[in-house]
């Protein structure tokens, strides 16, 4: 808040508490629509500073943001608040989010996977889920996993309910292949290592 607004408040409260009525605040400063909402404010709270505590209807603003997004952070949600006048700290911000079931948590890396790739995956689910064991032994199974050569990817939170963690809000999409990764593939049969491959990522 600028220097000149807070010595304008000072002011109408000052006026006010005179006896001065809203039209003669008004004239005076020469200012119009501030002059009642100051008044009210201070009339309801005491002071024309923001307010420090969190009212209910911001706590349904900070809600219908993190629904939106869960992956708003704290910080961002604390300087939301202050864009319409309401001072409240990152601590208070968290506790809003406790009373609703919603913790910080880490994000889980998923493979960001189309319809068609969701599709196949239920049609091979409903195809081979009454397989027996046997099968399964003579089944060979591959995967490969990518190696950052300038570390790890970005650790991200996110605002979630117990038991959400795997809705795609929650997660994170990750694709096969990064710029500048070692990446490592191998295939198992029956618990043993057939093969192994490693390669540089293009």
């Amino acid at each position: 808040m600028g220097k000149s607004k807070e010595i304008s408040q000072v002011s109408q409260i000052n006026l006010h508490k005179s006896g001065s009525s809203l039209g003669a605040i008004s004239k005076c400063l020469k200012v119009r629509s501030s002059v009642q909402t100051m008044v009210r404010k201070y009339k309801h709270h005491g002071t024309t500073q923001p307010s420090t505590h969190s009212s209910p209807r911001d706590e349904r603003t900070l809600m219908q943001k993190v629904q939106i997004n869960s992956r708003t952070t704290a910080k961002d949600l604390v300087k939301m608040l202050e864009e319409t006048g309401t001072k409240v700290s990152i601590s208070t911000v968290k506790r809003v989010q406790y009373w609703h079931n919603l913790k910080g948590r880490s994000a889980r890396k998923k493979p960001l996977l189309r319809n068609r790739h969701k599709k196949a995956r239920l049609r091979f689910a409903t195809a081979h889920g009454d397989k027996d064991r046997t099968f399964w032994r003579n089944a060979l199974w591959s995967d490969e996993t990518k190696i950052e050569l300038f570390g790890h990817n970005d650790h991200r939170y996110v605002w979630r309910k117990k038991g959400e963690a795997c809705k795609p809000k929650n997660t994170i999409p990750t694709l096969k292949h990064g710029v500048a990764a070692s990446c490592c593939g191998g295939a198992l049969l029956q618990e043993v290592l057939v093969h192994f491959t490693k390669y540089m990522a293009s």
